[in-house]
């Protein structure tokens, strides 16, 4: 399997990790405090399309960033997790093409700056990871700034912009309930702390109408201009295209590069959000953005590499990075819509953290899954044991069986496959970093 070299940003990471706390410790003082001794970067940042969300926030983000760098603007991009590398966190934007993952170099400076004002006081490396970003995001030019949040919103790290140009909000199901709350107004109220005083808000497509009312109460309370999915702007399918439409008109675009239903929503919202923001929107860029976007890990179709040699040929096999009950349902639907156009078996290979609920999650599998090998993570202590795992996946009516690893399950699903039976649909997935371990295995990282 494919190993990548220890890079100058990752050493210094490692070297950080050392001294700092890996968890969640949400509050807004110690950054504060941070971002004040390096002169407070996040204030000189262009405008800002700031995005919360249970799920679908870095699908969303990667649709502002295509919409945008469609008009040969300059955007730059933050978001977490990363899959492979920590570079990924950071896409620097250039109006000459595409933006580009942040040079090792430039990231291994920013770090250092950044511990060197931190001065050794208590702090999370995500802080410092969330204070570089905005150090080289301000000192780089740019026409716009994406910041995803990382976990909430009201004490996530990035909630320190005074001013965003749009205020984002996708949807809201469960998880983290251990920081924001074991109800969805809970989750959503925090996830509305990133909505800020007489600024614009787009709220995403919403599973969950007492979600959405906590949303719109706090954007209306705050005095916010509100665009709401279903309201003001929405998105359908209608002959093999995307239909979009809000208070300008229709635009009748490609359906988008990234597959699932899901996405129609997903890129309706960015739509809406990059024209609340101030930009404008033509028809030609909202095209090329269809065409163009990009985001690694969230069904994400593998064609070739160590890992697909495995599987048995013409093998269908996708990765995707979603691990809670929304992100469950929104994938087995994909995964239906598939199966609608071109019948086969469906394997599911699976690994999550001890965090999440994957009972709920395999639930939304039940009537289409064949079987289901559940495997290690690679990398994290957090892991679920796969036993314990196939434990909650039988317990949702499928069949499991616990693996050693993601290669020994692809060449399980090869040897138990007749010479007549059609080619399987294999979906790896549960976790982000399975996703990481996937694509860096299969000699894939993101680019």
């Amino acid at each position: 399997m494919n190993h990548i070299a220890v890079s100058e940003a990752e050493q210094v990471i490692n070297e950080l990790m050392m001294l700092h706390p890996k968890g969640y410790d949400m509050t807004l003082g110690r950054m504060r405090r941070l971002l004040d001794v390096l002169g407070n970067p996040q204030q000189r940042l262009p405008p800002v399309i700031h995005v919360a969300g249970t799920n679908g926030k870095g699908s969303v983000s990667a649709f502002c960033r295509a919409l945008l760098e469609a008009a040969g603007h300059a955007a730059h991009v933050h978001t977490s997790p990363h899959l492979v590398n920590w570079h990924e966190r950071y896409r620097i934007g250039s109006r000459q093409g595409p933006g580009q993952l942040v040079d090792d170099a430039l990231l291994a400076d920013a770090l250092r700056r950044v511990a060197v004002a931190n001065a050794g006081e208590p702090i999370t490396v995500f802080e410092i990871l969330t204070a570089a970003g905005f150090l080289l995001f301000s000192e780089l030019p740019a026409d716009a700034v994406i910041l995803e949040v990382g976990m909430g919103g009201r004490l996530d790290c990035t909630n320190v912009i005074d001013h965003p140009a749009v205020s984002v909000i996708m949807p809201i199901s469960f998880d983290h309930q251990a920081y924001l709350g074991d109800r969805v107004e809970l989750i959503a109220a925090e996830k509305a702390g990133i909505i800020k005083k007489g600024c614009p808000v787009v709220i995403g497509r919403q599973e969950f109408d007492a979600a959405e009312e906590v949303l719109v109460a706090t954007a209306e309370r705050m005095g916010c201009p509100t665009s709401v999915y279903g309201q003001d702007y929405s998105a359908h399918e209608e002959f093999n295209r995307l239909v979009y439409q809000d208070e300008f008109g229709l635009a009748d675009l490609p359906l988008p590069r990234l597959p699932g239903r899901h996405q129609l929503s997903n890129a309706a919202a960015a739509i809406r959000a990059v024209k609340a923001a101030g930009f404008e929107v033509t028809d030609a860029m909202m095209e090329k953005a269809m065409t163009s976007v990009e985001w690694p890990g969230r069904l994400q179709k593998l064609t070739e590499g160590e890992l697909v040699a495995l599987a048995p040929t013409e093998a269908e096999i996708w990765v995707d990075g979603g691990h809670n009950t929304g992100a469950g349902e929104v994938i087995a639907e994909a995964m239906a819509s598939f199966e609608e156009l071109r019948p086969r078996p469906l394997y599911l290979i699976i690994g999550m953290l001890n965090t999440k609920d994957p009972l709920n999650y395999f639930r939304a599998f039940t009537d289409i899954a064949e079987q289901v090998f559940t495997v290690p993570i690679r990398g994290s202590d957090a892991g679920l044991d796969p036993v314990a795992l196939a434990s909650s996946a039988y317990d949702a009516g499928l069949v499991a069986e616990p693996m050693s690893s993601v290669s020994d399950a692809l060449k399980e699903i090869a040897e138990r496959q007749l010479d007549d039976a059609a080619p399987p649909r294999i979906l790896i997935g549960g976790s982000l970093y399975l996703a990481g371990n996937v694509l860096a295995d299969n000699g894939t990282p993101p680019r």
